[in-house]
């Protein structure tokens, strides 16, 4: 029964970052509606001074509640997935690729306001695929393998060719480039596939141990 609560406190723990994010994107747009405000200048504004601010920023902002909607569930789902099976560098990660994603896009993408979380859930996508992958842990490729049934779509959204002329493809594409080089930079912390016959050597190390005090006891109890 312990061992139940303590998975469903780390399940409800792993939500309350992502759930804080969506908060504040539904927070930002119910004022921009309610107070007739346009947020869409705290967006990216590629290689422009007044689009800076975006880099962290954008995320916040959305062109409509459809928009938000849209993003809502993939970002909690794939946000939950990160702080549940990373949630030592957790974290870190989703700084890393909120702040690569606003850079990248601001460095390619094309003369416009971009706005959306689209480009942080590519980049959680992504992140989740390649990490998975190269750790060659079990449960991480299953979630690999998850994300690639679930989301292996999104790919065709990061090319010109294939979305509308509004759609900031770039971002998407900022988001994917992001997550891919987190999984490479992050390879060597967070979750490790454990390593074979370590249980045994150390419960040899103990068995030696003990052995080892044992005849030393004996051998003070003998002298005395």
């Amino acid at each position: 029964m312990p061992s139940i609560k303590n998975e469903l406190h780390k399940i409800l723990v792993a939500m309350v970052i992502p759930l804080l994010l969506v908060f504040i994107m539904y927070i930002m747009k119910i004022l921009e509606v309610g107070m007739d405000w346009n947020f869409t200048k705290l967006g990216v504004y590629p290689l422009a001074k007044k689009g800076v601010f975006g880099i962290f920023a954008h995320p916040f902002v959305h062109g409509s509640f459809r928009h938000l909607l849209a993003n809502t569930i993939p970002f909690l789902f794939l946000g939950w997935c990160l702080f549940y099976f990373y949630r030592n560098i957790a974290s870190v990660i989703i700084i890393v690729l909120w702040l690569l994603c606003g850079g990248f896009t601001f460095i390619i993408g094309k003369p416009g306001w971009h706005i959306g979380a689209s480009g942080i859930i590519y980049g959680l996508a992504f992140f989740l695929f390649f990490s998975g992958i190269l750790r060659k842990h079990i449960p991480l490729i299953a979630l690999s393998l998850l994300v690639t049934f679930l989301y292996g779509g999104l790919v065709w959204n990061m090319f010109p060719f294939f979305v509308k002329p509004t759609t900031s493809w770039e971002g998407h594409l900022s988001g994917a480039v992001a997550g891919t080089i987190c999984a490479f930079l992050f390879q060597k912390y967070g979750p490790q596939k454990p390593e074979p016959f370590k249980d045994e050597e150390e419960e040899e190390e103990e068995d030696g141990e003990e052995e080892e005090e044992f005849t030393y006891d004996s051998y003070n109890t003998n002298q005395l």
